[in-house]
C-alpha cells in the first residue's frame, strides 16, 4: 500500500488542515441531529400485535416501561433460512449499547416477519439477548415499508426510503422510532432506511479511522459474515429458502 511519507513537521500540517474539516462536519451533524429531533410526529393509529417467547405482545408493551422506542426492521423473511448477514452485523452492535442507551430512557426491539420460532433459532445461534418479535401475520413491516408483497414484487414497483423503486426482494432494511406519552399514545417519530443505519456500526467507526478504511474494493460490506462464519470461504448471503 503506497501513501506519502512526510517528515512530522510537514505531517502535523496536513493533520490541523483535516481537523479544521473534522470539526466543521462536527457541527453540521449536530445541527443535523437538532433538525432530526425535530421533526413532527404521527400518531401511531393501529394496534400492532407481534409474536413474542411468551405469546403476543403489542408494539406499547415494546416499550418496557420506558417512553421512547427503537426498532430494528430485521430481514428475516418467513421462509428465509437465516437472517441478512447486514442486518446481523448492526445487531452485533446492540447488547453493548443497550446495557447503556436503557438507562437513557431508551429501549430496544428488532422485528421480522418470519415465525416466532425461527427467529428465536437464529437469536440462539448468533448468541444476541435483545429483545426480537415477529411480525408475521401483521401489516407493520408493510407499513413501514420494509417488506413487499407479491404483487409488488412483480410489478418491480415499490415505496422504500421514501421513493418508488424495484425492491428485487420481499425484505430490505431499516429502523424506526416510537415515543410513548403519559397517556400510552404512540407517535412515529422517524425512520431510516438503506445506508442509514451505518453510524450504528460501531466496526465501521472504527475501520473509518485507518488506512484502508472499510477496504471493500467491489461492494459494500462484501468482507461482512455472520460473526460464527469468518472461517468459512463463501460468504453469508441475504437470501430466502426459496431461491
Amino acid at each position: 500500500m503506497e501513501h506519502q511519507v512526510v517528515s512530522r513537521e510537514a505531517w502535523l500540517v496536513a493533520r490541523k488542515a483535516h481537523l479544521e474539516a473534522e470539526k466543521a462536519l462536527t457541527r453540521q451533524r449536530d445541527k443535523l441531529l437538532e433538525e432530526r429531533r425535530a421533526l413532527p410526529w404521527v400518531k401511531v393509529d393501529k394496534d400492532y400485535v407481534f409474536e413474542g417467547p411468551d405469546g403476543p405482545v403489542t408494539l406499547s408493551d415494546l416499550f418496557a416501561g420506558r417512553s421512547q422506542l427503537f426498532v430494528q426492521h430485521f430481514m428475516l423473511g418467513p421462509d428465509w433460512k437465516e437472517g441478512c448477514a447486514g442486518c446481523s452485523f448492526q445487531a452485533d452492535h446492540v447488547d453493548a449499547a443497550r446495557q447503556h442507551f436503557e438507562h437513557a430512557d431508551l429501549s430496544f426491539a428488532a422485528v421480522a416477519r418470519a415465525p416466532y420460532k425461527a427467529i428465536a433459532a437464529f437469536k440462539r445461534r448468533m448468541g444476541w439477548r435483545f429483545p426480537w418479535v415477529s411480525s408475521f401475520g401483521s401489516d407493520f413491516n408493510f407499513d413501514y415499508q420494509v417488506s413487499f408483497r407479491p404483487e409488488e414484487l412483480e410489478r418491480k414497483e415499490a415505496v422504500y426510503n421514501y421513493t418508488t423503486i424495484d425492491p428485487g426482494i420481499d425484505e430490505l432494511p431499516g429502523l424506526s422510532v416510537f415515543y410513548k406519552d403519559e397517556q400510552g399514545t404512540l407517535y412515529h417519530t422517524y425512520s431510516s432506511y438503506a445506508r442509514g443505519g451505518e453510524e450504528l456500526i460501531g466496526a465501521f467507526n472504527f475501520l473509518d479511522m485507518v488506512p484502508k478504511g472499510r477496504n471493500e474494493p467491489d461492494s459494500i460490506m462484501q468482507w461482512v459474515r455472520h460473526h460464527d462464519r469468518y472461517d468459512d470461504a463463501a460468504p453469508a448471503e441475504c437470501h430466502s429458502a426459496a431461491e
